[in-house]
C-alpha cells in the first residue's frame, strides 16, 4: 500500500504536532511541525491534514499516528488522553474520513518503543520495554520489533500502577486519571518538582532541579536520589513480571546521565533473581523516536 516505498508518521503531542516522511528504511526525507491547537478537536484534525499537504504526501500513502491515550476496544473511541479534547472521540474514523487514506493509531509510548526497537538503542534485543520519563510517564512493550498491546490495549502502562514503598512521610498525590499515587505522579517531571518542593519548600521545574543536582546542591541531590530510588522501585515490579532484555528510556528526564549508572545496582537488589542482566539504555533517536515509531506502524 505504500507508494514508492515511503512512510509517513505523525506525533500528536500536547504542545506540537510533528509529521515525518521517510523512505522504507526510515531515512528522513521531509519533516514539518505545528503547534497543537488547544482544546479543539476539529482544529487538530485540520492541522494533521495541513501537515500532510505541506509535505506533499502521496494521496494513497497510509499514515501512522502516535498520540496520548489509547483506543478503547469497547467503543473504538479515545480514552485516557491528557490531550482531553481527544477523549470520547472516534479519532481514527474521523481521520480516515478527513484524510481519505488508511490510518493506524498507537499510544505515543508504544511508538517510542517501536522506533527504538526497529533501529535505535534496542535494535539488537528481542524483548524491549520502552519508557518515557517526561511531563508524564508512559511505557510500551515490543517483541522482535512487534508491539504488544494486550487484550485491554493497555500493555506497558506502568505509569498508572501505584508507586510502591511509599512511607508515612509521603503525602497523597492525585493523578489526572482519577487514582492516587500513580507512578506518574512521582516519576514525571512535575512529580520530581513536587518531591523537591517537599524537601526544600521551594517550587522549581524539573529542568532547574537537575541543573542544581549537577552543581551539588544538597536539596536537589536529595530529591534526585529519592527519584532514583523510586524509579528502581517502580521498575523492579515490571522486571519481575516481564523480564525484558533491555529498558530504553526517553523523555526529558532521560537526560540525567546518572540514571544509567545508578539504577542497575538498585535493581539488582530489588528483583527476584541472583543476577541482573537487563540493560538500561538511553534512547538513540531522542525526541524523534515518537514520530519515527508512528511511521513504522505500516
Amino acid at each position: 500500500m505504500r507508494e514508492n516505498n515511503l512512510r509517513i508518521g505523525i506525533d500528536l503531542g500536547g504542545t506540537k504536532i510533528e509529521a515525518l516522511l521517510t523512505d522504507s528504511a526510515g531515512n528522513e526525507i521531509r519533516r514539518a511541525r505545528v503547534k497543537t491547537p488547544p482544546n479543539s478537536y476539529s482544529n487538530i484534525l485540520e492541522s494533521i491534514a495541513d501537515l500532510l499537504s505541506d509535505l506533499s504526501v502521496p494521496p494513497d500513502l497510509p499514515v501512522g499516528i502516535g498520540m496520548p491515550g489509547s483506543v478503547s476496544p469497547l467503543t473504538g473511541h479515545i480514552r485516557n488522553a491528557n490531550t482531553t479534547s481527544l477523549n470520547g472521540r472516534p479519532f481514527q474514523a474521523d481521520l480516515e474520513k478527513n484524510l481519505g487514506r488508511p490510518v493506524r493509531l498507537a499510544n505515543d509510548a508504544n511508538c517510542f518503543t517501536l522506533s527504538e526497537s526497529k533501529d535505535g538503542a534496542a535494535k539488537n534485543f528481542s524483548l524491549v520495554f520502552g519508557i518515557i520519563l517526561g511531563t508524564g510517564v508512559g511505557g510500551g512493550i515490543s517483541v522482535n520489533s512487534n508491539l504488544i498491546e494486550g487484550v485491554n490495549a493497555i500493555s506497558g502502562e506502568w505509569g498508572h500502577n501505584r508507586m510502591p514503598n511509599l512511607t508515612s512521610r509521603d503525602s497523597e498525590r492525585k493523578c489526572y486519571c482519577g487514582r492516587t499515587n500513580c507512578v506518574e505522579t512521582w516519576l514525571s517531571g512535575p512529580g520530581l518538582s513536587r518531591t523537591y518542593e517537599t524537601i526544600s519548600k521551594k517550587k522549581l521545574p524539573a529542568e532547574d532541579i537537575v541543573k542544581f543536582f549537577y552543581k551539588g546542591d544538597e536539596r536537589a541531590v536529595e530529591a534526585v536520589s529519592r527519584y532514583f530510588d523510586q524509579l528502581a522501585d517502580a521498575l523492579s515490579g515490571v522486571i519481575n513480571i516481564l523480564d525484558p532484555d533491555v529498558i530504553v528510556i526517553g523523555g526529558g528526564l532521560s537526560n540525567i546521565d546518572e540514571i544509567y549508572n545508578e539504577i542497575p545496582g538498585r535493581l539488582e537488589r530489588l528483583i527476584f533473581s541472583d543476577y541482573f542482566e537487563t540493560k538500561i539504555l538511553k534512547a538513540e533517536h531522542g525526541d524523534s523516536s515518537g514520530v519515527r515509531g508512528a511511521s513504522w506502524l505500516w
